[in-house]
């Protein structure tokens, strides 16, 4: 059980726990969470939510390992229109390293675009920006750094595994 303060991961939004309260509707206790994403945001979700839309968030050790494994996470092999289905089963696979392959593959895309002087493709920006929110808001309350700290620290942590 998680009390106030604590932070978690609600399907794929990092919240932090706000309180825990008591509704008389069928005695149930309910965690108050904000979403570091839309701090307007406040949702009541049950205690006894499946917790296949909840859980922890990720170690330090855990973070490091994924960290050290992304040279070897390859790309997506597809043409546009499949690209996106990719993408879309990607984003919702409870992976970080399936978030860090749309990363690398929407980067490579569009930097291949702006290499040829084309304009970069809206929905390759969308799923970059996204998995990327999704990676480094979490991967940001471990390191207890900002969101760009964050992003400038696993940038060099991985050009560092290169050398």
């Amino acid at each position: 059980m998680y009390k106030a303060g604590d932070y978690l991961v609600y399907k794929r939004d990092v919240c932090k726990v706000m309180d825990i309260i008591e509704h008389g509707f069928k005695d149930l206790s309910y965690y108050v969470l904000m979403p570091l994403n839309d701090k307007s945001l406040k949702l009541q979700i049950p205690i006894t939510i499946d917790k296949k839309y909840i859980r922890d968030i990720i170690s330090k050790e855990k973070l490091e390992e994924v960290i050290n494994l992304i040279p070897t996470v390859d790309v997506i092999n597809a043409d546009n229109k499949l690209a996106e289905n990719e993408y879309k089963k990607l984003l919702h696979s409870d992976s970080y390293l399936d978030l860090i392959k749309i990363i690398k593959t929407t980067y490579l895309r569009n930097k291949e675009r702006v290499d040829n002087k084309k304009k970069v493709s809206d929905k390759d920006k969308y799923y970059f920006e996204k998995a990327e929110r999704y990676l480094y808001s979490e991967f940001s309350i471990v390191l207890d750094k900002s969101y760009e700290e964050t992003k400038d620290y696993v940038v060099n942590k991985v050009k560092d595994i290169n050398k």
